[in-house]
């Protein structure tokens, strides 16, 4: 006996339109990601390296930087600095591997200023061969601090003593726990003058100034991106188009070069921290007493 077809599609047709419309989204968006990388594959470029946020740890970065100069395509890279600064020796780890892409890779590398490059932020950038900066960014803050906090009095109050045990005069230099003497003022202004010192000279010498015309701006002060230009500490005002078009127009790209990125590992952990903190204002997570080239507003 022969059974009519009601017309209403099986389970298994079902099945096989979800599939059929699933996979067609699925090349849709692949296709999306990859044909702009397919376009440029053999292409010379442009990569994109970006500084945000407290620099507190240079190895993301300076592994961006080594494999982007070691990449025959990439002709040039724009340093993208949104940055108020940070520790002392990620900034100089930062500055040594944008000079060695200069000087060992010798490609060109620019600049480019956010909203904020300031202390370590603006140290970085004067190992490009060119700074742009927008006419609104805040920039400078060429100096160095150290912060730390006096609780004696604190523990006092509620009944705790420190009880310290060392070897060496200065051991507990800096300690929260007792007031800061002479000897130790004098111990830490001289370290800080010194580092100080070496802010100053890597400026003098990524902007092919003298050290006495840096010295009178080197006092901590911060500068609207105009102001900088005033006072050639940056060269041009522009935004991130405009300094990924002089890397371009500087390393011989012709036209809009592609421009590439490092990519990102994907991570559940950083997701998370970012639902949940992503409304807290960014502090460097190593303040203590260590040396900072930050800005400090």
């Amino acid at each position: 006996m022969n059974h009519v077809s009601s017309g209403q599609p099986t389970p298994s047709r079902w099945r096989r339109i979800f599939w059929i419309l699933a996979s067609a989204v699925l090349l849709t968006v692949l296709g999306k990601a990859l044909l702009p990388e397919l376009a440029s594959m053999g292409k010379e470029r442009v990569a994109l390296v970006r500084v945000e946020g407290p620099i507190v740890d240079a190895q993301e970065t300076v592994n961006a930087l080594h494999t982007f100069g070691q990449d025959p395509l990439v002709k040039a890279i724009v340093l993208r600095i949104d940055s108020p600064g940070g520790a002392v020796a990620p900034s100089q780890e930062i500055y040594n591997a944008v000079k060695r892409i200069r000087n060992t890779d010798h490609k060109t590398v620019i600049a480019s200023m956010g909203s904020v490059a300031a202390s370590g932020g603006y140290y970085i950038a004067v190992a490009a061969d060119q700074i742009l900066a927008n006419p609104g960014t805040l920039t400078g803050s060429i100096g160095v601090i150290m912060q730390t906090a006096n609780l004696e009095q604190l523990l006092e109050k509620i009944g705790v003593q420190s009880v310290i045990i060392k070897s060496g005069r200065y051991k507990d230099t800096g300690s929260p726990f007792r007031s800061m003497d002479d000897g130790d003022r004098r111990l830490l202004q001289d370290v800080m003058d010194d580092v100080h010192r070496q802010f100053i000279e890597a400026v003098a010498d990524g902007r092919s100034l003298d050290i006495a015309d840096v010295e009178p701006v080197a006092d901590g002060r911060v500068f609207t991106g105009k102001q900088a230009k005033d006072l050639l500490l940056v060269d041009e005002l522009g935004d991130l188009r405009d300094a990924i078009m002089l890397a371009a127009e500087i390393s011989g790209i012709q036209g809009i070069p592609p421009v590439v990125e490092p990519s990102k590992q994907f991570s559940f952990r950083d997701v998370i921290a970012s639902q949940i903190f992503g409304f807290v204002p960014a502090v460097p997570v190593h303040m203590g007493s260590n040396l900072m080239y930050f800005m400090a507003l």
